[in-house]
């Protein structure tokens, strides 16, 4: 019989890290550092998508308040920039505090600013009264169906959703530009800082992450040159490693997490609406209406609102509080 997490025992909180890219004074700090790059980014890194924002910071937040009331905390990450959360519940306000890269950063703040989600990423543990036991959120995650906290922690370890892999036809080819396979090489660097091949790792999904703090601490200081490089690159770059399977492959080494292969999660990635039919990209997002499904991944809602112009009424369904009921 599988432990259940008991609220009493401990609080879990969500990050979730978010920019306006269409900000003035952000899109003028991008520019300034593209421009003097030593050498030609990756395409992974510089693709404006990156930075969009079509209100998914929104979407995100109502589908943990709808689905997740038991979150303790909500702790947004952002560059000195305020969203505009006043259409939130007054309850829900209540549980955001606003994080800027400066106090992530505090005492490596040569590496700002930074337009990097891994090195942002490699930082969020350093939130100030961060609870041991968080969720990470990319904003473009939302959640579609009741969220129970033993769904992303049993016990003290968190669950992790994605599956092994091989990545070894990966190795010594030219592929290293490709932006559609950079987060394959990013999972390497990872898995490979911890003794894992390239030939079995833990591939995570594009979906919540459930993590320690404590982890994240420890890593850092054993592997500190590595994180101080992680956070040296203002753009992505497929050197760096990622974050998230870092922690989780630490968690997987130490057996003190719990492997998840359901699949609970949909991720429609950017570019979809150009690769599939929209008939099949409709029936792909419609899916997020059935219960078996926990978490939706919209990674370029523009783009797929502009094929889509229902896209937005559909995610409204989903994230909706009348689905608790469902």
């Amino acid at each position: 019989m599988k432990p259940i997490f008991s609220l009493s025992m401990t609080q879990i909180d969500a990050v979730i890290t978010w920019v306006d890219g269409s900000d003035p004074v952000h899109r003028r700090k991008r520019e300034a550092h593209m421009l003097p790059a030593a050498a030609p980014l990756h395409e992974n890194g510089i693709n404006p998508h990156r930075w969009a924002c079509s209100d998914e910071l929104s979407y995100c937040i109502r589908s943990i308040a709808n689905h997740a009331p038991w979150i303790g905390h909500i702790w947004i990450v952002t560059d000195a920039q305020t969203p505009d959360l006043s259409k939130l519940p007054r309850a829900v306000q209540d549980k955001i505090t606003m994080v800027d890269h400066r106090v992530l950063f505090e005492g490596y703040l040569d590496a700002l600013p930074t337009f990097n989600s891994l090195a942002i990423e490699s930082m969020i543990w350093r939130v100030p009264d961060l609870a041991e036991h968080f969720i990470y959120f990319n904003d473009d995650v939302f959640l579609t169906a009741p969220l129970h906290p033993d769904d992303v922690f049993r016990g003290s370890e968190p669950v992790l959703r994605g599956k092994w892999v091989d990545y070894t036809d990966l190795i010594d080819t030219d592929q290293q530009h490709n932006p559609a396979l950079f987060n394959h090489f990013t999972q390497i660097n990872a898995a490979k800082m911890l003794g894992f091949g390239a030939k079995q790792l833990f591939a995570s999904a594009h979906v919540v992450h459930p993590m320690r703090r404590s982890v994240f601490a420890g890593l850092f200081d054993v592997h500190h040159d590595a994180f101080a490089a992680n956070m040296s690159h203002r753009f992505r770059d497929v050197g760096q490693f990622l974050p998230q399977g870092l922690h989780n492959h630490a968690c997987i080494a130490a057996k003190t997490c719990q492997l998840h292969f359901e699949q609970d999660h949909l991720h429609l990635r950017s570019g979809a609406v150009a690769d599939y039919p929209i008939d099949e990209v409709v029936a792909y997002l419609r899916r997020a209406l059935k219960p078996e499904y926990k978490f939706l991944c919209v990674n370029d809602l523009g783009q797929v609102e502009a094929a889509i112009p229902a896209a937005r009424d559909w995610i409204e369904r989903a994230i909706g509080k009348q689905r608790q009921a469902a």
